[in-house]
């Protein structure tokens, strides 16, 4: 049954177009009360941004978590729309049993839908030329139960990957697998870590050419943060990249040359800490990979120092909260930048790096997009590491602006914890204004589409000794609502200046990823399960559905092979939305896929051309 949404009408800035047209050059003011029905045609790419989407993939096809190499997550169909997406139903669901965060999106090549499981990380292919899309193989890879244990924030998997006739993921207990997509059976398992002295893997498994991308999580148990490259066909490691360490551990070496003399210098990730210390620094890599076809060139971020109480560990504490560009072949680093020194809250840099071309100053300049748990979103030069537009997309104190001569965060003396010292109202909280769920690009629109929170925190820190396979952290917090009082949001984002276009508030933190669509759509789920279609121009909530469970996966729409798009979610509350578990109205816990089609229809092609469903594969 489709319900009403309660924010239908509720998009604050009810002046978006008018801000728009504003920017655009436009100068006569508009009605605020009318700005939701002002035409906005002429408004289309008015920022100028626009993104490489390679490697194009069959427009109906959902290949990968970012569905291209730029990490957009765009899609050109346009059968939903804006003048029938309140006809959108359900058209059939899966439900997989399992009982931790759903981080996911299912992907869709050749008719087949691709699911993994969080622990124990079963992987599922469903047949789509069927009704219901019935079972094809189903893969158990047994992970050791210790790693639920180990981690620190759910037994999640964000993600995985399609490559080579392959399934490739990662599982909760630090191996990295690859099962045969067309019978469900292993080709190969490499162990990247050891669980037993903390290390996780949660991140989604990317694959740019012949190598997949992983790396690890635990930086709240003290591990040594790593990005490691395989060989697709064999699993085989090509290379590992620490995060901390000496240069020949960072692979720091004669091409790198970042764009701020402070992060210049020999063997950075080592001095920039305490003696011993940068070897259990944390600083993982459990976020996203974007790939530059042309540059050759990978981007992704590190997460928060360890332990977290920052008294320990006097110094800048490179490279932790950074984003990396690397060389995609050799792990070689070309540049890094820093966007929280000395992290003292808990901000790290693991989110998403959209890239994307903007206009800047008469030229064309290849950019890259983060918005950082900081609170600040970054526009940042991609080939040169320098920062081109920095400004709160939310709610922060910790900070007053950013110099943007340094790239340097101008911190607020009175927002630093002290040990055993409770610090009241820092914002953001640990989660920041953002964690890792990501968010989209259009094209068409030249915006970005961001879920975002609105929450503060009361911290102590108290100081900790390392002991392998145990806490290394020391933060101890309470969080609350920040002004307004609702916990969340979703918006809008100029790229180039800088600015928030429109804003719809949410009771619940939207901890979901961003879906953008081709007819100028844009979807998103939130903690208590409101999925949600919204005008990507305006901000105007034009469908609304109540979910079984709450949303923080990653919405994504293909075309079935009965020529119907489809729109998909998998809905299951866990991972950090649980900082609001006491809030009423939190809902249950789940595992339900959930897929739309407009008038909730599922047709089948007149001749099936699946093969007979295979046995389960086994390791």
């Amino acid at each position: 049954m489709l319900l009403a949404s309660p924010l239908h009408r509720r998009v604050v800035h009810g002046i978006a177009l008018v801000a728009l047209a504003a920017m655009a050059g436009c100068h006569k003011p508009q009605d605020p009360n009318k700005g939701l029905s002002a035409p906005v045609e002429h408004l289309a790419g008015w920022t100028g941004a626009t993104a490489n989407l390679a490697p194009n993939p069959p427009p109906g096809e959902w290949p990968s978590e970012g569905r291209d190499d730029a990490n957009t997550r765009y899609s050109p169909l346009t059968q939903v729309n804006a003048a029938n997406v309140a006809q959108l139903r359900v058209a059939w669901t899966f439900s997989d049993g399992t009982q931790y965060g759903h981080e996911g999106a299912p992907l869709v090549v050749d008719n087949t839908m691709y699911v993994v499981t969080p622990f124990p990380n079963i992987a599922y292919a469903l047949d789509l030329t069927k009704p219901g899309a019935p079972i094809k193989w189903s893969f158990a890879p047994n992970p050791s139960p210790m790693a639920i244990g180990k981690a620190c924030c759910d037994a999640v998997l964000r993600g995985w990957a399609l490559a080579d006739g392959k399934l490739i993921y990662n599982l909760l207990d630090a191996h990295t697998v690859a099962v045969d997509a067309k019978t469900g059976k292993e080709v190969w398992r490499t162990k990247m870590d050891n669980v037993e002295n903390g290390a996780t893997m949660t991140m989604a498994a990317t694959v740019y050419g012949d190598k997949v991308y992983v790396g690890n999580s635990g930086g709240e148990m003290g591990v040594h943060g790593w990005l490691a490259a395989l060989d697709v066909k064999t699993g085989k490691e090509l290379w590992r990249a620490y995060n901390t360490g000496p240069d020949d551990q960072t692979k720091v070496g004669a091409d790198y040359k970042p764009f701020y003399p402070w992060l210049k210098g020999k063997d950075l990730g080592e001095t920039t800490w305490p003696k011993g210390m940068a070897v259990h620094g944390g600083s993982a890599s459990w976020g996203w990979v974007s790939y530059d076809p042309e540059l050759k060139l990978i981007y992704y971020g590190t997460a928060n120092p360890s332990p977290r109480v920052p008294a320990q560990r006097p110094g800048l504490n490179l490279f932790s909260a950074t984003v990396w560009a690397r060389d995609a072949d050799t792990g070689m680093a070309r540049w890094a930048f820093q966007f929280t020194p000395h992290d003292q809250w808990d901000y790290d840099g693991v989110n998403e790096n959209v890239l994307i071309d903007i206009p800047w100053k008469g030229q064309t300049r290849k950019a890259m997009v983060q918005f950082n748990r900081n609170g600040f979103a970054y526009t940042i030069d991609r080939q040169t590491g320098e920062v081109l537009v920095a400004q709160p997309f939310g709610n922060l104190n910790w900070a007053t602006g950013i110099d943007m001569t340094t790239g340097q965060p101008i911190v607020n003396p009175a927002m630093q914890p002290k040990p055993n010292v409770k610090l009241a109202n820092a914002c953001p909280t640990d989660i920041g204004v953002k964690d890792w769920q990501p968010s989209a690009f259009s094209p068409r629109t030249g915006l970005l589409y961001t879920g975002m929170f609105n929450v503060c925190m009361d911290v102590t820190d108290h100081p900790q000794s390392y002991i392998a396979g145990t806490p290394y952290d020391g933060m101890e917090m309470t969080r609350h609502a920040g002004p307004g009082g609702n916990w969340g949001a979703f918006i809008a984002w100029d790229p180039v200046h800088g600015k928030k276009v429109w804003e719809i508030p949410e009771n619940f933190m939207v901890m979901s990823g961003a879906l953008a669509t081709a007819s100028d759509l844009v979807f998103y789920g939130t903690v208590d399960g409101w999925f949600r279609a919204a005008d990507a121009r305006t901000g105007k909530v034009l469908w609304s559905q109540k979910l079984g469970s709450g949303i923080i996966s990653q919405p994504m729409t293909y075309t079935g092979p009965d020529g119907q798009q489809y729109v998909a979610v998998y809905t299951g509350v866990g991972g950090a939305a649980m900082v609001e578990s006491k809030q009423p109205g939190f809902p249950a816990r789940g595992n339900t896929l959930y897929v739309f089609s407009l008038g909730g229809q599922q047709g089948v092609p007149a001749v099936a051309t699946a093969s007979p469903a295979a046995k389960p594969g086994q390791p």
